[in-house]
């Protein structure tokens, strides 16, 4: 009884709460009202979110993903704190629920695990964007650090007001490494939507299944399985006991191989395979794949068809499915917003090539490393983006010949910020969080020096090959002002001090007001 009384008093105050901000909100400037709309777009926790409002719903709805809630959850448990989020998942899906489901208790923790932006006395509104001069004061002498290597560009700009603040050779061209990824999301979310999902199917022809793979390379192994039950169970309710097994891996087109060849960053590119073809039990960055990934899916289909109670005839072999195929069943990736989340926050290779793919399909290109890579252009330039001189020779950004511009990255990112185009907001949600998770979850620390004052404050994907790194995304400013950034260097020699450098830029524009 006294924990319900304690959490409806909690209700009511956080029912005054609201009603007092929504006055002061509706009594806002546009443009500010405007600002602070892109800053919780973006997945940061804004300055009028106050800490004592979270205890019984926090701003989870407004942007985050259920991947904060759940860490959220964990540190408030090591910490004696209590929650009822969900620490089981399976395939995106938290247990007992479907992506995208609201909180489950985590609110509570979110102050704890990413720190709160911009002004918190929730005195005065977002401040004015900070000045071309100011940013040059902080960040011309940073990149002249050694450390980055002879070649080095930038861009920010203002989010709200789509302006660029400040530029150095930021139209040129260079390798963009894994920061490549944000162009490919960006085509892949408007070519197809947010909501699209990725299927693996199962059909029947002429006596034989077949295992059609559509290019997710999520498909779980238990995913698989419960596709294979399905199957057998429509075989059986048409007196089928007995078939043969083949395997359509034509969806896309050209190389298997990546140019960098056989390697743990990246499996074989084919629209079918499972667990990204990985041989151990990771679930994100470099491992042992396994090389004919579609071969070895259609083999774990058979020998779960087997386990159903259906004989299968033989090895499966590949075959292209008939037009006149009748499906039996089918199973479906997450939609495009997780996996565009998962690809930025993990800098995840297999789904870079994958979603670039997807965008060729849809744009009606070959599926192939080129095709995919004019694809994108393509979708980029419909968004009004400079593409002139950029090229996109793969999705992942594991290609050197890759070229694209920190103007282009910035404005990507001011467009993903777009009120108007919603569909983008996944680049933002999924840009990991600097000393909290994917990329960033060990940089910004404590023994970073002034770069560590801006853990939990940046958001940014990373990108990092030999002599090459790069970061772009987004920070709000100590004036409460949401901007967006791309920092890249070439010719480093040393990759953890070049690392640290693009750290200190990104934390110099968000300490400060730069006026």
């Amino acid at each position: 009884m006294r924990v319900g009384v304690g959490v409806a008093v909690a209700r009511r105050k956080a029912a005054r709460w609201a009603r007092h901000w929504t006055r002061r909100w509706e009594a806002q400037p546009l443009h500010t009202r405007r600002t602070v709309r892109l800053v919780a777009a973006s997945g940061a926790l804004g300055g009028v979110l106050a800490a004592g409002a979270i205890t019984a719903a926090g701003p989870w709805d407004s942007g985050q993903r259920t991947a904060e809630r759940r860490t959220a959850a964990r540190a408030d448990a090591a910490e004696g704190r209590t929650g009822d989020a969900d620490h089981g998942a399976a395939d995106g899906v938290p247990a007992g629920g479907a992506p995208g489901d609201g909180p489950r208790g985590a609110a509570a923790g979110a102050p704890r695990v990413l720190t709160p932006l911009g002004p918190q006395d929730g005195t005065r509104p977002v401040g004015s964007p900070p000045t071309g001069a100011g940013l040059a004061r902080e960040l011309a002498p940073l990149l002249e650090d050694p450390a980055l290597g002879p070649t080095s560009t930038a861009a920010v700009w203002d989010v709200a007001s789509g302006r660029a603040l400040y530029g150095a050779r930021e139209s040129t061209g260079v390798v963009p490494a894994s920061t490549v990824k944000l162009a490919t999301g960006a085509a892949a979310l408007t070519a197809l939507g947010p909501d699209h999902r990725i299927p693996t199917a199962a059909c029947t022809a002429d006596g034989k299944v077949f295992l059609v793979g559509g290019g997710d390379p999520t498909l779980s192994a238990k995913r698989l399985a419960g596709l294979a039950r399905d199957t057998a169970r429509e075989l059986k309710k048409d007196g089928v006991r007995k078939t043969a097994v083949r395997y359509d891996a034509t969806a896309y087109a050209g190389d298997v191989l990546h140019d960098i060849g056989p390697n743990e960053n990246i499996a074989p590119v084919t629209p079918l395979m499972v667990d990204e073809a990985r041989l151990d039990d990771s679930r994100y960055g470099p491992a042992p794949r396994a090389t004919d990934p579609a071969r070895d899916a259609a083999d774990a289909f058979a020998a779960a068809l087997r386990k159903a109670g259906v004989r299968v005839a033989g090895e499966p072999r590949a075959a292209r499915v008939p037009e006149a195929a009748d499906e039996l069943a089918t199973t479906y990736s997450a939609p495009l917003a997780e996996l565009t989340e998962r690809m930025l926050t993990h800098s995840d290779n297999d789904l870079g090539e994958a979603l670039a793919r997807q965008t060729a399909i849809a744009a009606g290109r070959s599926a192939s490393f080129e095709g995919a890579g004019r694809a994108v252009a393509g979708q980029l330039k419909q968004l009004g983006l400079p593409v002139r001189g950029a090229r996109f020779a793969d999705g992942s950004g594991l290609s050197r010949d890759n070229r694209v511009s920190a103007d282009l990255l910035a404005r990507l990112l001011v467009t993903a910020a777009d009120p108007d185009r919603p569909k983008l907001r996944p680049l933002l949600t999924g840009l990991p969080v600097a000393g909290f998770n994917g990329t960033l979850r060990n940089r910004y620390g404590d023994e970073a020096g002034g770069a560590g004052a801006a853990r939990g404050v940046v958001r940014a994907k990373t990108g990092t090959l030999t002599g090459v790194n790069s970061l772009a995304g987004t920070v709000v400013d100590a004036d409460g002002r949401l901007l967006a950034f791309a920092f890249f260097t070439m010719g480093a020699t040393d990759r953890a001090g070049a690392g640290e450098a693009l750290d200190r830029m990104a934390a110099a524009v968000a300490g400060c007001g730069c006026r």
